[in-house]
């Protein structure tokens, strides 16, 4: 079992800036992706930022510029930085980690149970 943990959320004014975490922990050996996925009521799920474990990294247009997403291999960590936070960014931050279990021949892939960002206008 692997377990997904956030943190770093919180209540910024416009413009502010937060850094999260997704760390991850269990029977896992090996991290290949890890995507953050904002969910806020009555939007569509988007995912935002994503990276490889080889360290590529891909955005929405809606963060690019604006969201860093990065990884510490060592500790199992994902961060996503994110500048100039909008009010539209307010949503819970969940990661989704895929990888594979320490006998190197199965994939999981799990989810976290978020953290809130709050953008006041």
């Amino acid at each position: 079992q692997v377990q997904l943990v956030e943190s770093g959320g919180g209540l910024v004014q416009a413009g502010g800036s937060l850094r999260l975490s997704c760390t991850a922990s269990g029977s896992l050996a090996r991290i290949n992706r890890v995507g953050w996925y904002p969910q806020a009521p009555g939007k569509q799920r988007e995912l935002v930022a994503a990276i490889t474990g080889g360290g590529s990294t891909n955005y929405a247009d809606s963060v690019k510029e604006r969201f860093t997403i990065s990884r510490d291999n060592a500790q199992n960590t994902v961060y996503l930085q994110m500048n100039s936070l909008k009010p539209e960014d307010t949503a819970v931050y969940c990661c989704n980690t895929e990888g594979y279990y320490t006998d190197y021949a199965t994939l999981f892939s799990t989810w976290g149970q978020g953290t809130q960002v709050t953008v006041s206008s």
